[in-house]
């Protein structure tokens, strides 16, 4: 059915196809979330001190 030197190219098909599901599942779950809120803190506090600013002139 298969020849060694196929069968080890299924077998890094299928690693890499699997660790590209799983990095694509980290990045959905985690790191755009927490890159997301941490713009939007910034976002804000850049906001307030420029109100701060802008009453104290």
């Amino acid at each position: 059915m298969f020849e060694f030197d196929q069968y080890l190219g299924f077998l890094a098909f299928l690693s890499i196809l699997t660790l590209g599901f799983w990095l694509m599942i980290f990045l959905l779950t985690f790191v755009i979330p927490y890159w997301l809120i941490g713009a939007l803190k910034e976002f804000l506090k850049e906001r307030k001190e420029n109100k701060s600013k802008e009453l104290s002139n």
